[in-house]
């Protein structure tokens, strides 16, 4: 499923317009990226948590040379799936 997929799902199962379901989307996915962007956490229960985590710089192996190469720190963005939503998937 894709996002306009999504959105149209969940205009159907709500009532509500596809255009305000697309706003209110996008208006949450650019809340959850700027709380992550300032080292935050979301979190929703039942559901899982989205959270920034700091990777460490470390070398790697370029697979075409087979060269050593150097992987700078950087931050990445992770889920976490929360029990209610395991439990769904795994029944």
């Amino acid at each position: 499923m894709n996002k306009q997929e999504f959105i149209a799902a969940v205009a159907s199962n709500s009532g509500l317009s596809q255009a305000d379901v697309a706003r209110v989307l996008n208006a949450g996915i650019e809340q959850i990226t700027a709380e992550l962007a300032k080292g935050g956490e979301v979190v929703f229960t039942g559901f899982g948590s989205f959270k920034a985590k700091k990777r460490a710089a470390r070398t790697g192996i370029n697979p075409a040379t087979k060269q050593a190469i150097k992987i700078p720190a950087s931050v990445v963005p992770t889920f976490k799936a929360g029990k209610a939503l395991k439990d769904a998937v795994n029944k």
